[in-house]
């Protein structure tokens, strides 16, 4: 269940929380119904950097972050870039409420609306 709005919390904050939990039940969907085997983790250093979903199994090896905001941000990258320098061979993917796909660096980004609508084309084929 997600935690309701209190007034501590910004209209922002509760949706992050809402779109992360969104994802979360479409990759375990996925992870099931395609048979991955795969374990959905969260990772995170003591100097902060996070990354949301990981997803490590037999083949498959995702870092997966996921933005509420419709813009990207220098700042939005630091999590999966840090991943990135311990494991180099996962595909990273940030999620975000934008319309453009586009690659920084090795980051796909991608609409998260398109990515719900398409999760096994994306996944399958990556």
């Amino acid at each position: 269940m997600l935690r309701t709005q209190g007034p501590l919390d910004s209209h922002q904050e509760i949706n992050g929380i809402a779109l992360e939990g969104l994802v979360a039940q479409h990759l375990q969907a996925w992870n099931d119904y395609q048979n991955r085997k795969c374990g959905l983790f969260y990772w995170r250093t003591r100097a902060g950097n996070e990354v949301d979903f990981i997803i490590y199994g037999p083949n498959t090896f995702y870092a997966i972050e996921v933005k509420a905001s419709e813009h990207l941000h220098p700042k939005n990258f630091n999590g999966l870039n840090a991943f990135s320098e311990d494991y180099p061979e996962a595909k990273l993917i940030l999620l975000y409420c934008g319309k453009e796909k586009l690659k920084k660096d090795t980051i796909l980004c991608l609409p998260v609306t398109d990515w719900l609508l398409q999760l096994n084309l994306h996944l399958n084929n990556l």
